[in-house]
Order: C-alpha cells, then structure tokens, then sequence
C-alpha cells in the first residue's frame, strides 16, 4: 500500500492493517527515536502499544495497559471480540480517547498518551498516562510571603490547575484548555469564575489565543503582545504576572480572568489595574493599620525610585536655592571636584547600576551576591574617592535602587522612566520634570483593558472601590464591595 507524502500524513485516517497504521504513524513523527513499539498477540489477534519515552508512566503503562492485555481471556480471539474488550471493558483511566486519524493520535502521543492499536480495526484507545519528569510545588521565588501560604505554581498545567481548584472548591469555577502555537501546541488554559467575570472578555481572550500563529509558545512573553491591548503603547505593565495561587484566586474572586501556560511557572491575569502593583497577599494577613502604613511605603517608595534622580539633578543645576546654605554649600563643593555635571554623572551611576543588577541576576546565586557587594561598595567607593562622581549623588543613587526594589513588578518600567526623568530634569530643571510627569500621567490614564480603565477605582472614581487602594479595607467591607473591574458585587 502506497503511503502518503508527509504533508498528507497528519489528515490520514488509520486503516485497518496495523503493519500500515504502524508504518503511516513513524513517517507521520520521522522515525523519531523516542518512539516505543511493543507488538502484543491477544489471542490470534496482533495489538500494538505505543508510547513516547519520557513523556508516558512506565509505572502506569504496566499496570494499566500491559497487565489487563496479558490476562486477556483466551476465548476471545476475533478482532472485534479484542477491540470491545480494550475498548469497553479493560483500559479504563480518567482520560480516555479514541482516535481514528493519524494527526491526532501523534499530538496524544507527544503529550504522555499510550496508543494501542488493534488489527484490522481502524481505530486506536489513547489513555493519558503522563509520567514526564516535572518540578514539585515549592516556595515562590519572586513574590516572597511572610505570613501567606508558601506554595507556587509550576511548569505543569495540570498541577497549576489543581491549585487553584485546591482553593476554589465551586461549581462556577471554569477551566478551558486549548492548544496555541503550530509547532510546539503548547497547552494554554483560560480560568473565570462564572457570575463574576465578563463573559464577553473571556470570548475576546480565548479568540485572540486562537488566532496567534507563532510557530512555538515557551513562556508568558509570547503571549503578551497579543492579549495586552496596550502592550506597544504604554511603558506600564496592563496585565499581571503571579507565581502565588493564592494571589490568583483572589483575582479570579474580582471577576478576572487567568491564563495558564503549560511550560511556565506562572500565570497572567487580566485586566490589571495600576493599583494591582501595589496590594500582596500579606496586606490581608495582618491588622490593617499595618496593612495600609506598608502600602503607603510602597507609594512612596514608587515616586522615590522613579522622581528622586529626575528632581535632584534639576535642583542641582536650576534651582539651588531651595538648598538649606550649609546643604548647598556641601552639594557645590562637591560638585566642583568631579568633571562631569550632574546629569551625566547620574546617567553614568544608573547603567552601572544596571549592569552590576543584570549581572547579579544572570549569575549563580552563590556568585551574584558577591557581584553586588563588590559593585556597590569597592566600586562606589572608588568612583568617590577618585573624583569621577560625588558622594551625595552616589547616596541618591543607593536611596532610588532600594525603593525600586520594593516594587518587583514595576522594576522595568521604574528602569525606563527614572532616565526619563533625569534628561527632563537635566535639561529643563523642574518645568521639565513637570511636563514629563504631565505626558505620564495622561498614558496611564488612556490605557483601557477590556473595558478595565488602568487607573480604575481613581479615574474613574469608584468609591466602592478606592477604600481598599490606600488603606486596607475590612474584610465585612471587601465581602460588600464590588469589583473594580466588572463592578460586580
């Protein structure tokens, strides 16, 4: 029998001689080498398991697939009598298919599936059996707790999805799993709580999935520019990245959505609000006087990181008199001692800065923090003594990287507009500052996800909402209140 050219493959339907069903699957995948056969006689009837090493249990394919097939009654020996049995009365798992084309039995297989293949029956049982080797659910390691729960999502779909089911024990709970990218078909699932969640924005999102004709999928990052409806026109994040399930419960509770990539250690949500950048999951493990006083420093750390390099090269260079005399009199001479003015100085201290960060982060763990040290403290100290920058900017320097710190999620668009603002306060003092400040604020306040204003409960106002964006509001208040998203209660 003629065997179809490799475009034509994957849209065959098997056939009922196993020897060509077997042939027409390994030229469908390349003869690849991962690829394991096992031909089995049930009764007069040849049978054929096949699997993909390191994707399928071994531990699994024994009891469940070779075990029943070995004690197959001797009696039975038609084929029909052999495919009823495996069909309907023995190889039974949670996730059962059966397929009767060759592209879906190869997308299975590749996927931790076993397919067994009957002779002269032109169909084929698929069980899931995954046993891929897969990293177990462990601290998060961005978004450090102190009091919170200390699990975080992994790599695998599944686990992800059962923790968050863990924590949400409801009927309107809804998972949707699709396949995005053309090569690597990566699983990618959409979450909403039914009720509280836009159903249009869920259909907008899953189409928008569906359309994306990337060859592979490895990470959040490929998905971004498709399902950020702001992504090349803001320099503020307009979704959400969490490790932390709990944090994603509580989003999906406000009527968000969640998207789960198999492959990635995290989940997006959306929409997001600017205010998202600033609340924790610990706000709501401690009394909320407490709660509302760090996130106040969180504020206050976000305008220190972005504004304080801007505001002191502009004070420096045009408006020194706001300087107490003793102050001035220490800033002026410490100026004239460096060749630079302020503003490169500032400039050349902020990519140093970056640099001796980036490598931190690249760097094996037990090697990065010795990077830091060396840069922050031999380096710095150097660079004053030798004349090449001034000490009091090495102290702003220091002051803005640690309030940039407090705010992971903001730390690239805190990186772009801190340098900003030093060219607008360098070049045009605090007129600068303010205009640059101005332009900002009107691109947040144009950015709308989904019907989702970025700047939402503020603009526009919502005062069921604001009470829990500086203070922490009571949890009889947050059962009250309703979503700055949807507006539903």
């Amino acid at each position: 029998m003629k065997i179809p050219d490799q475009g034509q493959i994957h849209s065959e339907l098997l056939r009922t001689d196993l020897n060509t069903n077997l042939e027409l699957i390994r030229n469908a995948v390349g003869n690849t080498a991962d690829l394991n056969t096992i031909t089995i006689s049930m009764g007069k009837t040849e049978c054929a398991v096949l699997s993909v090493e390191g994707m399928a249990s071994s531990q699994l394919l024994a009891e469940l697939v070779y075990a029943p097939m070995t004690e197959f009654s001797e009696e039975e020996r038609t084929a029909a009598e052999v495919a009823d049995f495996l069909e309907k009365r023995s190889l039974m798992t949670s996730d059962r298919q059966i397929v009767t084309d060759i592209g879906t039995l190869s997308e299975l297989l590749f996927s931790g599936f076993a397919a067994i293949l009957t002779d002269s029956v032109p169909r084929a049982v698929c069980l899931g059996i995954q046993g891929f080797e897969k990293r177990t659910v462990s601290s998060p390691e961005t978004e450090q707790t102190i009091s919170g729960a200390r699990d975080s999502f992994t790599e695998t779909l599944r686990t992800n999805m059962s923790l968050v089911r863990r924590r949400l024990k409801t009927a309107d709970l809804r998972f949707e799993i699709m396949q995005v990218g053309k090569l690597s078909k990566t699983d990618v699932c959409i979450a909403h709580i039914h009720g509280r969640a836009e159903p249009k924005t869920a259909e907008e999102i899953k189409q928008k999935l569906l359309s994306i004709e990337l060859d592979t999928i490895l990470n959040a990052g490929y998905l971004m520019p498709f399902i950020d409806n702001s992504y090349s026109r803001s320099v503020f994040p307009a979704v959400t990245v969490t490790e932390r399930p709990d944090t994603a419960c509580a989003a999906l509770n406000e009527g968000k959505i969640l998207v789960i990539i198999d492959g990635t250690p995290g989940c997006i949500l959306l929409p997001a609000v600017f205010a998202d950048n600033f609340r924790t999951m610990d706000d709501y493990c401690e009394k909320p006087y407490y709660a509302a006083f760090s996130r106040w420093i969180k504020y206050i750390s976000f305008l220190l990181a972005v504004l304080l390099p801007g505001l002191y090269t502009a004070l420096v260079m045009f408006h020194p008199e706001v300087f107490p005399l003793k102050l001035l009199l220490n800033l002026a001479a410490a100026e004239v001692a460096t060749p630079y003015p302020p503003t490169v100085e500032m400039l050349l201290l902020m990519v140093l800065f970056e640099i001796m960060r980036e490598a931190g982060v690249r760097l094996p763990r037990s090697v990065g923090g010795a990077v830091s040290i060396v840069g922050g403290l031999i380096i710095g100290d150097a660079a004053v003594k030798s004349g090449m920058v001034s000490q009091p900017l090495l102290i702003v320097v220091g002051m803005t990287a640690t309030a940039s710190f407090v705010l992971p999620s903001l730390y690239p668009a805190i990186s772009v507009l801190r340098l900003v603002f030093i060219l607008a306060g360098g070049l045009g003092g605090l007129y600068g500052i303010a205009v640059a400040a101005a332009l900002l604020s009107f691109n947040i306040s144009a950015v709308e996800q989904y019907n989702a204003p970025y700047t939402s409960p503020l603009l526009p106002l919502q005062p069921h909402g604001i009470t829990d964006i500086f203070s922490r509001a009571g949890f009889r208040e947050l059962a009250k209140r309703h979503s700055t998203v949807t507006g539903r209660r």
